[in-house]
């Protein structure tokens, strides 16, 4: 068994602290590129529209000019080319295939350069605390946290890769940073070696999947709120009603969002049925019984049958709009009681919280 490293230790807390900090300044700038936003959007399309007034009664003069002239520049009298107003934002939202555009958004582009900045930050961290214990580092609450945080945050950066979803800052990083706060105030556990039923390769299998799907549904999540949020708004605009969320504007339309949180947590499903199966293994493993109604075990397929209800009555009941959001959102729920309450409050063969 390798010796415990103290000192790469301290180096991990310290580095928890700084990607802490780090997140808190992205979380700021991500903020403000919501409030922002809503007034950018507004200066597009009074914009577009001032663009659109004018060539209107640009249009207009050339009528009345070829009419007394009589002359035909180019085609018939009176046509003109219709003029592209650049962005447009149909019902209030943003685009709903969530691709880049040429609008340069500072504060966005600030709060990504310093999330890379953080989650780098926090990587090293994680390292540190594998290479002070000689091990991977997810062997009680503090280290599932800090690996959860950073993973979620890792997958929000690989997502942006392909899509404009800096939309999800504020949410993702604001989870990310209570559950660093966590870890340090409520579940600090100094760096040690892994109690017995933990030392299996299995450890690093079952665990790995389980956070990498937590971290989807994490994202899914954060989505399916923003989803409730713009189904409010955009029925109020429907009605004539005030714009009182106007910071949603950088947002998708709710369909959107709906589509894609779907398609993610389908994803992240896959993930959680491995999770249930190697866990499973792993206990037969150690207890010499694949089943054992232990409070993580039937809180883990809780997990899974209110996913897989969701996806079965979405995909086959209908259930689409603010009905499928809020299952996603119970589903989410039952991952944080799951890897909260579960480890802590229910005694179990599983408690490993460290405290």
């Amino acid at each position: 068994m390798p010796a415990i490293n103290e000192t790469l230790g301290q180096y991990s807390e310290l580095f928890m602290l700084l990607a802490a900090g780090t997140y808190t300044v992205a979380f700021i700038a991500f903020a403000w590129d919501l409030a922002k936003s809503s007034k950018t959007f507004q200066a597009v399309d009074l914009k577009a529209a001032a663009s659109s007034t004018s060539e209107k009664v640009s249009v207009a003069a050339g009528r009345v000019g070829a009419a007394l002239s009589g002359a035909d520049a180019g085609g018939p009298a009176g046509r003109a080319e219709r003029p592209t107003s650049g962005l447009t934002h149909a019902g209030g939202t943003a685009a709903g295939d969530m691709k880049y555009t040429a609008e340069r958004r500072v504060p966005a582009r600030v709060a990504v350069a310093l999330t890379v900045l953080g989650v780098l930050i926090h990587g090293a961290g994680v390292v540190t605390r594998a290479l002070g214990a000689g091990r991977v580092p997810w062997g009680n609450m503090y280290e599932f946290l800090t690996t959860g945080a950073f993973v979620a945050v890792a997958v929000f950066l690989i997502t942006l890769i392909r899509r404009d979803l800096r939309f999800l800052g504020t949410f993702v990083l604001g989870l990310a940073i209570i559950m660093l706060v966590a870890a340090s105030v409520s579940f600090f556990t100094p760096v040690g070696h892994l109690v017995p039923a933990l030392q299996s390769y299995w450890l690093i299998i079952h665990v790995s999947i389980a956070v990498l799907s937590s971290a989807l549904f994490t994202l899914t999540f954060a989505m399916s709120v923003l989803q409730l949020l713009q189904s409010y708004r955009q029925k109020n605009l429907s009605a004539g009603r005030n714009d009182n969320l106007a910071f949603m504007r950088v947002v998708p339309n709710a369909l959107s969002l709906e589509n894609l949180s779907y398609r993610i947590n389908a994803i992240a499903f896959i993930g959680w049925t491995f999770t249930l199966m190697f866990g499973a293994i792993w206990a037969e493993k150690a207890w010499g019984r694949f089943w054992g109604w232990d409070p993580k075990e039937v809180w883990t397929f809780v997990i899974w049958v209110v996913y897989a209800g969701y996806l079965h009555a979405r995909a086959t009941r209908g259930w689409t709009g603010t009905r499928a959001a809020w299952l996603s959102i119970v589903g989410y729920a039952c991952v944080i009681i799951n890897f909260t309450l579960v480890n802590t409050v229910f005694n179990g063969l599983h408690s490993y919280s460290g405290l």
